[in-house]
């Protein structure tokens, strides 16, 4: 049950665990606006993605986290996001299994092709074969560092690994 409702969330996970679904609920559900980590990494423009520098990144996502409320969601656990996870009241993880964000990865890509879904990217099959693989590296890598890392946040992390846990937390 919670308690209070959280005006700074920090949701994480691997390629297709959730993060943007689960992000864009609580959006709509708690009046809270959200932001996705690749957007601050990338300017989005029609001829073409293009990488910010690290210091355009840092006061983008410094500038969303001095915000009254957000939500950020994203793959990303480097030190250039710990000043999010410090600022969060609520960091939720989405341990969703590897085979459920494998299937997801290949549904995207087809409803992406098809136009039935929006990307902030051209769903090209690099970009779709690049997704196995971070997919594999966080499971890998990103998983275990997260917990290294952000770890020390215990008495604000919510490991969840299915809706059924998030829809009982916010009720």
């Amino acid at each position: 049950m919670m308690n209070k409702i959280p005006k700074k969330i920090h949701i994480i996970g691997s390629v297709g665990s959730g993060k943007t679904t689960l992000a864009k609920r609580l959006s709509r559900k708690l009046n809270v606006p959200f932001y996705e980590l690749d957007n601050v990494v990338w300017k989005r423009q029609k001829s073409g993605d293009l990488r910010r520098t690290d210091e355009e990144r840092k006061e983008y996502l410094n500038s969303i986290i001095q915000s009254d409320t957000w939500i950020i969601e994203g793959v990303h656990n480097e030190d250039w996001v710990a000043s999010s996870f410090y600022n969060a009241e609520l960091i939720i993880y989405l341990d969703t299994k590897y085979s459920i964000r494998t299937y997801r990865i290949i549904k995207r890509f087809v409803l992406q092709k098809l136009g039935l879904e929006k990307s902030n990217y051209k769903p090209t099959i690099t970009i779709f074969f690049k997704m196995f693989k971070w997919n594999r590296h966080f499971e890998d890598v990103g998983k275990p560092n997260f917990f290294d890392k952000f770890g020390i946040y215990s008495d604000k992390l919510l490991v969840v690994a299915n809706k059924k846990s998030i829809d009982s937390y916010f009720k």
